[in-house]
């Protein structure tokens, strides 16, 4: 990273959500040591050393606990706000204590309400002449993958990658529709591609000799979370994405096409529709 992206980090203030494992913690830490002032919301803080750093402790599969992160985060003085939190679902079905599928309650619908509480109060106390509040939603954009909107909560026939793959289309969804309904922020989706991390923990097993021959294979073949958090950095404060709010990019941080479905506004109404049900649900 050059100097100018080094001294542009320098005074930021950025939330990182999943901050405490695997590309969120890659990242937290990447950003503090450039300069940045960084909140870091997950389950267990590990980054002590880390200068500027505050953590905010939650369970993000449980709906009411995003309302709270919501409200605990500085969001009127954030420059940026980074969604990494999720895991994978498991090979049998699980649910939060609200009654959601829990890759879709951690992975999805807490970004969901997180982006829908702090939108209206993203960087709205800074100072003049800042560029637009970013927000960045890590996930797998540009797949051509549709959502099962008649068992969105996958209760009636649960298969591991239809769940995951409703979450996905949410995410980019939020991406989409967030381009359009936030007109005062930029947001944009981000596709890692495979990452040497333990996301896999909830199909494989936590500890399992699967998960680990997995994460070595993983480690030997693709880059890891730190290398790139670093690829990845002078694409959070580059000027030239600034006219670009619902971009998508890849694991190198090129640019890539959106999922071609929900480019079509009905559907995309769909998805927005359906995941606000789930929500509402989980918090009566």
């Amino acid at each position: 990273m050059d100097t100018a992206t080094a001294d542009a980090l320098s005074g930021d203030k950025i939330a990182v959500i999943g901050g405490t494992n695997g590309i969120g913690r890659a990242l937290a830490r990447a950003l503090a040591m450039k300069g940045a002032e960084v909140w870091v919301v997950g389950r267990k803080f590990r980054d002590h050393d880390l200068p500027r750093a505050h953590f905010i402790q939650t369970d993000l599969s449980e709906m009411k606990n995003a309302l709270k992160v919501a409200q605990q985060l500085p969001a009127e003085t954030l420059d940026c706000l980074i969604m990494t939190q999720g895991i994978f679902a498991g090979s049998q079905r699980k649910t939060s204590t609200e009654g959601i599928e829990l890759d879709m309650a951690v992975s999805a619908l807490s970004r969901f309400v997180l982006l829908r509480e702090l939108a209206g109060r993203l960087g709205t106390n800074r100072s003049e002449g800042k560029p637009k509040p970013r927000v960045f939603v890590w996930g797998f954009p540009g797949k051509n993958r549709k959502a099962t909107l008649n068992d969105f909560n996958s209760q009636s026939n649960y298969v591991w990658k239809t769940a995951h793959s409703n979450g996905v289309v949410v995410n980019e969804v939020l991406v989409l529709d967030g381009a359009t309904r936030y007109r005062a922020l930029n947001i944009y989706g981000m596709n890692p591609g495979i990452i040497s991390t333990n996301i896999m923990a909830g199909i494989l097993g936590e500890g399992s000799f699967s998960l680990k021959a997995r994460q070595a294979l993983m480690g030997l073949l693709f880059q890891s979370a730190e290398e790139y958090a670093e690829k990845v950095l002078p694409l959070l404060v580059s000027p030239d994405i600034e006219q670009h709010s619902g971009a998508m990019f890849n694991r190198h941080a090129e640019p890539i096409h959106a999922n071609p479905s929900l480019l079509q506004d009905s559907y995309l109404q769909r998805v927005v529709e359906e995941s606000d049900r789930l929500v509402q649900s989980a918090l009566l």
